[in-house]
């Protein structure tokens, strides 16, 4: 799978996986973390324009699924009911949505950012089943409770890079 910076041209192939991930969100008891609406367009337009955003392409050249990674810190990410396992730097998984046809996309995206040599944090909410299998399973660890811009809470998840 190729992954690359996203074009704003290719804005409304994205538009349409996020509604695709909406959709399977509310299909499997995950109605309110994107609602109907979330990520805005706007929102996914400045992660373009800022270099944050990226698509995955599969072997027929299709894209696949979209993420935004952030190197920097966050400022949902300032206060936690819990605690980050460092201080280091990291960047960010935010957005990150698929058009449900092809599996283990998940696996590709994390792997691509622990390539990038940084520790990692990601949310997801609670219901999101399907987020938590796959968070964990890459081996991010558990760390508290967030609040994400829209007063909500959010599963904090931190992978550390190797000492290099």
């Amino acid at each position: 799978m190729l992954i690359r910076p996203t074009d704003v041209s290719e804005l409304p192939v994205l538009a349409q996986i996020f509604e695709s991930a909406r959709q399977y969100m509310r299909s499997t008891g995950n109605p309110t973390q994107w609602g109907s609406s979330r990520p805005s367009l706007d929102k996914v337009k400045n992660d373009i324009h800022l270099g944050h955003s990226y698509v995955c392409i599969n072997n027929n050249g299709e894209i696949v699924a979209t993420f935004a990674f952030i190197k920097g810190e966050d400022p949902t990410y300032k206060d936690i009911d819990g605690k980050w396992l460092s201080d280091a730097p990291y960047g960010t998984i935010h957005r990150m949505a698929s058009n449900g046809i092809q599996h283990g996309i998940a696996q590709e995206i994390f792997s691509w950012c622990k390539n990038q040599q940084i520790d990692i944090r990601i949310d997801t909410h609670a219901q999101n089943a399907t987020m938590l299998h796959v968070i964990q399973k890459a081996g991010f660890i558990h760390c508290g409770t967030i609040i994400v811009d829209d007063g909500t809470p959010r599963e904090a998840f931190q992978w550390q890079s190797p000492q290099i």
